[in-house]
């Protein structure tokens, strides 16, 4: 079986849930948290060792109104607390590192420094591999990416001629994570609306119309298999 390694998750759907539901449009990114952790275990019992999941976008931060964004950092920083203080969280069990990658810049304070603490926390576990995208944007990655080469090229650290794809990725905000061979959408979207673009430049796509909490083991499991039944062609 070629199960992936990697796979990207884009949990979309979850104030459209909420809404169907006529809850607090913001009741669905709670909803959203409970599947992400159902998601860790499932993946477990897949044999997939890296997760990688958008959680909070730049667009997201410049449009989302403060009350909802309120929401999701209060929600943050208390799975961030369970983390630090509960023995048994999955995150422990399972061994999990926890890396988070954006412009933590934007984010509160408290919350960068709860950051900080996770992955530090974390550091040394190497049974999988949890990245979370927050405060994050692609093109944004790319664009600071190629500001820190110019930089470098103008200190004379980096020879301009030596500049290529592994040079530039190591200025990533995402450096040392493996491209994910999977990249699945819920919410009934057709796009990857600036999550990792570069790194998703060979991935197979898997779009699915259930809104992100609505997605069971069934739908999910199917997904690996589907991407297990096709064949990679890296451009062939």
């Amino acid at each position: 079986m070629n199960t992936p390694e990697h796979i990207g998750i884009i949990p979309d759907g979850n104030r459209r849930l909420a809404r169907r539901l006529m809850r607090k449009p913001w009741k669905g990114h709670e909803w959203g948290l409970e599947k992400i952790v159902k998601v860790l275990e499932w993946c477990r019992e897949l044999g997939i060792k890296t997760m990688t999941f958008y959680l909070l976008s730049l667009e997201n931060i410049e449009k989302r109104p403060k009350g909802e964004l309120n929401f999701i950092f209060s929600l943050a920083r208390k799975e961030i607390e369970n983390i630090l203080k509960d023995k048994e969280h999955i995150v422990h069990r399972n061994k999990v590192k926890v890396n988070f990658f954006g412009r933590f810049d934007l984010l509160p304070k408290d919350l960068q420094e709860g950051i900080r603490k996770v992955t530090e926390r974390t550091k040394n576990y190497s049974d999988y591999f949890l990245n979370l995208a927050i405060a994050y944007g692609g093109r944004q990655e790319i664009v600071d990416a190629s500001k820190r080469v110019a930089f470098d090229v103008s200190m004379g650290i980096v020879d301009p001629e030596k500049i290529n794809e592994s040079l530039l990725r190591t200025y990533f905000w995402t450096n040392g994570f493996s491209d994910p061979e999977l990249v699945i959408r819920t919410g009934g979207e057709k796009r990857l609306s600036n999550f990792l673009p570069f790194q998703s430049t060979y991935s197979e796509l898997i779009f699915l119309d259930k809104f992100w909490p609505e997605l069971e083991k069934e739908d999910f499991f199917k997904a690996v298999r589907e991407f297990e039944e096709r064949q990679r062609r890296f451009g062939k």
